[in-house]
């Protein structure tokens, strides 16, 4: 929709739904109203023009000439609406590294749900607390003093970053942290602990459970094993989010499994980043749909979130199979050039590319070799005369298997499929950089900076697959409701002031897959918890972020 056509129709909705003022916090002035912007209040509801006053750190008034304020914030021409929550964020502890939170906050999120994946920042072990402690004190001069999911949102109340941070539970970091990196079932004392663990994240406020199962040890665990330990938080109505066991060949099972999990134990299900991956498998798009809206028929609440990219991103050793990377780093480097391991693992790694299409459908995202981040695989084996799958072994075995990995392998139409429809979110999966500083030296996936306004520009005003009103509704009230998260998402009076203004009309991405240290564009201010951060589109320093749990 083009921006004279999306205000023309806006002020039409507006002109029969202009609504009188609420109420304001006591007598207190409000501290700054947003005037002529049409505003979409998160709940799919049509865009109408009111005022909207903000006394703190919440709404305190919505509805016409509402009285003036400390400051007013012209919106005439721009779309006003809640700050944008991000279901299935990796921005975990970047945020200490680098508060001011660029690359997320310019987007318009306010809200980061982290911990996903299975692998939530702790419970760590004594060992693994120590190695991130010293990783984080000698890389970055940041002092890791929490050990587990609650304590890393205590440390935010203390940080004040610049975005608000929830996070999951990882069964991955609870299984390290009761099991260590084995592949094999929990005993019953060990799932136990696990529950019991769990169970307390829950009460201190965490929103959910996570699984990462093509990463270990969160893979490691058994459907069983998962609807145990999600069956924890049946009473509080919290989601047991997958990054399911597979998403290309095996996906229909993947799912029936993740669908069975939240069957057995009696939670809501959330798929995370559902995509079919690879040529072979761009079919299979209405065949999930179908079987989602099943599960839905037959009492399952499941849903799903995507990202607006046609690629992903992980680990280079998510080419090898999950049980070939048991007992950790240093086995599984040992395996890739063991007599009786290194033939299977070449085998598998090569079907991995070919679903893909090619070694050019594989891109470096970050290795300590500058010469390598950013790159195609299948060029840099050629610039450097040697055979892709060597180069691979090579970078691995120098980075200790830390290397980044953007793997080119969906369709855009199903991509596009996929955010329009009905029981969809939409979620970056992507970290937090800033094109300076420690945060700015790999060359990760665009995802980080554009997610959201690529949504708004590309597939809302270009592609036309979702309208403006259901796009804002999946990235602020639906999924802050499927957390379990009631006082963000919406713009209505005692709400917190989580805010964007944005311009329909020009928002969109500008980081790619070579240059992915962009800002986006049309996003003149962010808000969060009444503090604006973002003010005619250039960050004011200013850092209103906070713990977000769960009631």
């Amino acid at each position: 929709m083009r921006r004279r056509t999306f205000l023309r129709s806006s002020s039409a909705l507006a002109a029969g739904a202009m609504l009188p003022p609420d109420f304001v916090y006591g007598s207190r002035r409000a501290d700054y109203v947003f005037r002529g912007a049409t505003v979409f209040d998160g709940t799919g509801a049509p865009g109408r023009v009111v005022d909207v006053a903000v006394t703190g750190d919440r709404i305190s008034a919505v509805g016409a000439n509402l009285p003036r304020g400390g400051e007013e914030i012209d919106g005439r021409g721009q779309a006003l609406s809640p700050g944008f929550v991000d279901i299935h964020s990796h921005a975990d502890l970047s945020l200490l590294v680098e508060n001011r939170a660029e690359s997320r906050i310019r987007q318009g999120v306010t809200t980061e749900v982290v911990g996903q994946d299975g692998g939530s920042i702790g419970p760590w072990s004594e060992d693994a607390f120590r190695a991130t402690r010293e990783r984080y004190r000698d890389r970055y001069d940041v002092d890791i003093d929490f050990r587990d999911p609650p304590g890393f949102l205590d440390r935010i109340d203390r940080e004040r970053p610049a975005v608000n941070v929830a996070s999951m539970v990882g069964n991955g970091a609870l299984r390290g942290y009761v099991i260590g990196n084995e592949n094999r079932p929990a005993t019953d004392a060990e799932l136990t602990r696990m529950k019991e663990l769990l169970s307390d994240y829950v009460a201190r406020g965490c929103v959910g459970l996570s699984s990462g199962l093509e990463y270990t040890p969160s893979g490691f665990a058994s459907t069983n094993e998962l609807a145990e330990l999600a069956s924890v938080m049946a009473a509080q109505g919290l989601p047991y989010a997958s990054h399911m066991r597979n998403e290309d060949d095996r996906l229909l099972a993947a799912i029936e499994e993740t669908v069975m999990v939240g069957r057995l134990g009696g939670v809501p299900v959330q798929i995370s980043h559902l995509k079919q991956q690879g040529l072979r498998n761009y079919w299979k798009a209405d065949a999930v749909l179908g079987l989602l809206e099943e599960s839905r028929t037959a009492g399952i609440d499941v849903m799903f979130d995507v990202y607006p990219y046609t690629a992903y991103q992980t680990g280079l050793t998510n080419l090898f199979p999950t049980e070939m990377r048991a007992g950790g780093t240093r086995a599984f480097l040992a395996r890739l050039r063991a007599p009786g391991t290194a033939e299977s693992l070449e085998a598998a790694a090569r079907d991995k590319v070919a679903l893909l299409g090619d070694w050019n459908r594989v891109q470096v995202a970050s290795a300590k070799e500058a010469w390598a981040q950013g790159k195609l695989m299948g060029d840099l084996a050629t610039e450097r005369g040697v055979d892709p799958y060597e180069l691979t072994l090579t970078l691995l075995e120098s980075n200790d298997g830390g290397v980044g990995m953007i793997g080119h392998g969906m369709d855009e139409e199903n991509v596009a499929k996929l955010l329009a429809h009905p029981l969809a979110m939409m979620c970056s999966d992507g970290g937090a950089y800033a094109p300076y500083g420690p945060l700015s030296g790999s060359s990760p996936h665009p995802r980080g900076y554009g997610s959201f306004p690529r949504l708004l520009g590309r597939y809302v005003r270009e592609l036309g697959a979702l309208t403006l009103r259901d796009a804002i509704h999946k990235v602020t009230e639906k999924p802050a409701r499927r957390v379990g998260i009631h006082d963000r998402g919406t713009i209505a009076v005692g709400m917190m002031a989580d805010l964007v203004v944005f311009d329909p009309g020009s928002v969109g991405d500008r980081a790619t897959f070579t240059a992915p240290h962009q800002y986006p564009v049309g996003i003149s201010t962010v808000v969060v918890n009444g503090v604006v951060t973002i003010r005619d589109g250039e960050h004011t320093g200013r850092l209103g972020g906070r713990s977000v749990r769960w009631g």
